[in-house]
């Protein structure tokens, strides 16, 4: 009679028992990038994308940046500099534009525009208040992929490049201030703060978001008596956590408000609307009321301005006077100190850029990165932001389907 064998030898045998080949996850791909820096053509924008610091960072990667002589001369960053951190200075302009990644801070212009090429992607503000649909169609005919600096969020759903400037809007507006008020022709030679046995300058901030807070900063930590309004009483509240002390709040009552205008020798406008343009919260009746020689700074000028007698000026000739107010009302206070602007521009790219190559492409960094992919309002041609279709009236398609597309 034959014997039958063991079922562990029929186990065995099926290879089951035997050693497996563990299965890891490959890694994407890197992907050597080449990004183009072209000089800036808009009016008195000053700064620039990259820093010379960020640049050294992005060849130590791997990457090349074509960056267009004398790109950085308004901030102050020589050509030296970057050529010393790895660039190529570039002396023809339609050469930068064959990077793959385009990085710039105004948007292009129509002339720029036309130097674009299929399948690239631009980096860049949008500053929707001025643009036409014939501009974003221009975009979309070219068939590259457009993300605005100021719709990224970051992990905490937040806008990171939005609020960079408006702290520096903010600290700025005090600083501002302080050059008018103590000028001989503009305000009445009176020096910013306070000190011993002098009355401490009264200033009257309008709005409680951002850009209110960091005046606040400013001017308290100049010694300023500070007054602040807003309609949120949840932003006041935050202000008075924030700073640990009790700081005169109040909602925009225009009987309180005149009252505190009176007295103020300067008033920082401050007010962000979502609708795109600021409410008007001080009548030219109320600043007819104010101190000879006192200062507005208007930083919602960008959104038409929350004082009636606002009307925009630039970095050339940046003030006029009004009832005997000197008044500053200069779109992108940014732009004013570029060198520092430039560095808070700098330090969010230089990491996006990165994690583009590290994720093997623009689709891939897209498709794992929702802040950045909150960012982009047009995808290989086709418009991807609700409120830029609806508002122009053009086609678009969600974003997340557009990506599904790419599995």
């Amino acid at each position: 009679m034959q014997r039958k064998s063991p079922e562990y030898m029929f186990f065995g045998s099926s290879g089951k028992l035997l050693p497996q080949e563990e299965t890891l996850e490959v890694r994407k791909r890197k992907n050597r990038l080449t990004i183009g820096i072209p000089r800036e053509v808009t009016f008195q924008e000053n700064r620039i994308a990259l820093a010379p610091e960020a640049v050294a960072l992005l060849c130590q990667n791997g990457h090349r940046v074509m960056l267009e002589k004398n790109a950085g001369a308004n901030a102050h960053f020589p050509d030296t500099e970057y050529s010393e951190a790895g660039a190529e200075i570039i002396y023809e302009t339609e050469e930068v534009y064959k990077a793959d990644i385009i990085l710039k801070v105004a948007p292009p212009t129509e002339n720029e525009i036309k130097f674009l090429k299929t399948g690239q992607t631009l980096m860049s503000t949008i500053t929707l208040p001025v643009q036409k649909s014939s501009w974003f169609k221009a975009l979309m005919a070219k068939k590259i992929n457009a993300i605005a600096f100021e719709l990224i969020k970051d992990k905490t759903n937040t806008f990171p490049l939005v609020r960079s400037m408006s702290e520096i809007a903010g600290n700025t507006s005090i600083l501002i201030a302080a050059e008018y008020l103590c000028d001989k022709k503009h305000g009445k030679g009176r020096m910013f703060g306070g000190f011993s046995g002098i009355t401490p300058t009264e200033v009257v901030i309008l709005g409680a978001g951002t850009v209110g807070e960091f005046a606040l900063r400013a001017a308290m930590g100049l010694g300023a008596l500070v007054k602040v309004f807003d309609n949120s009483v949840y932003k006041l509240r935050r202000l008075q956590n924030n700073f640990n002390t009790r700081i005169f709040t109040s909602i925009i009552q225009p009987k309180v408000l005149l009252k505190a205008l009176r007295t103020a020798d300067v008033v920082i406008g401050a007010i962000h609307s979502p609708y795109g343009k600021s409410p008007v919260v001080v009548t030219e009746e109320m600043v007819a009321q104010m101190k000879y020689g006192s200062v507005i700074v208007d930083l919602s000028i960008d959104q038409g301005g929350c004082i009636e007698t606002s009307r925009v000026t630039n970095h050339a000739d940046p003030v006029f006077k009004k009832h005997d107010v000197t008044h500053y009302c200069v779109p992108n206070v940014a732009a004013k100190v570029p060198h520092t602007a430039s560095y808070a521009f700098s330090n969010f790219f230089a990491p996006v850029i990165l994690g583009i190559g590290e994720y093997g492409g623009i689709v891939n960094m897209l498709k794992n990165e929702s802040g950045v992919r909150h960012g982009v309002y047009i995808f290989n041609g086709t418009l991807t932001n609700q409120y830029i279709g609806e508002y122009f009236r053009l086609p678009y398609q969600d974003i997340e389907l557009l990506m599904a597309a790419f599995q």
